[in-house]
């Protein structure tokens, strides 16, 4: 804080060199600024001591996991896997479980960055646009967003749809996961969908790809596609059992850009 100088009195010394350190650091201050910033986004991706794993981190990804080519996907009892597709490419996998349900993306990404920290500022832009409400916290699976996204209604009103966004970066990938149901509404009871989000493993594969392209899935060799609401005759003739009950042809949750 500084006082009024009196007419003719010329400042002392001292304040002046005062006031240019403190000049020199608020220059150097908002010029760190941008760049911490970015360190913090462009964060290498983190150690996954828990998973998703790499393709290159199991010895067997096909056993216990459901083969959709871009991901194998855990098999637990009495779930639903239902498919989403985009244009002629199956791009994301939901698993339904009782009352709640994750919905699977993958994503190629940067071979020496990660890109969760971007998405989920883009992700809660994009919720906050549209009037919902967005809570950044640290869960189970890191960091992760809870929020709360306007729908309409069956009924043609307007409510909410609580849903937890969370993500990891991988070698070269992003895996994304979307929990919607009673496992967002309460995040404790969300353990299974939990542990099918990192149990996952990622095949991203040797092609090249742009950075965010989503990693395109694959039906099992003999999976039927269903109608979203139909049932199939009976959950023996798959050969996931009592694991996997059905295929549907999705969307479960939309993206949110």
């Amino acid at each position: 804080m500084f006082g009024r100088r009196k007419k003719n009195e010329a400042p002392a010394e001292p304040a002046r060199a005062a006031d240019a350190d403190a000049t020199a650091s608020d220059s150097a201050d908002e010029a760190a600024g941008p760049a911490e910033e970015e360190r913090r986004v462009n964060l290498p991706p983190a150690p996954r001591p828990d998973g998703p794993w790499d393709l290159s981190e199991v010895s067997d990804p096909a056993e216990g996991r459901v083969d959709l080519g871009g991901l194998f996907v855990p098999g637990v009892e009495g779930m639903e896997l239902r498919v989403e597709v985009a244009g002629d490419a199956i791009v994301a996998a939901t698993v339904v479980l009782q009352d709640s349900a994750v919905q699977l993306q993958a994503f190629a990404a940067p071979k020496k960055e990660g890109i969760w920290g971007e998405v989920r500022e883009e992700i809660g832009a994009g919720i906050t646009q549209q009037g919902g409400v967005v809570d950044e916290v640290e869960g189970p699976l890191g960091w992760e967003l809870r929020a709360q996204v306007p729908v309409q209604l069956p009924d043609g009103t307007n409510g909410v749809q609580v849903v937890r966004f969370v993500g990891v970066d991988g070698p070269r990938w992003f895996l994304r996961g979307v929990i919607s149901g009673q496992g967002a509404v309460q995040p404790e009871a969300a353990g299974i969908l939990e542990h099918i989000f990192q149990d996952t493993v990622v095949v991203r594969g040797e092609a090249p790809m742009a950075p965010r392209d989503p990693i395109v899935l694959k039906l099992p060799d003999d999976a039927q596609m269903v109608p979203d609401g139909v049932q199939q005759e009976s959950a023996e003739t798959s050969r996931f059992g009592g694991g996997v009950e059905r295929l549907e042809r999705g969307p479960e949750i939309t993206e949110i850009r």
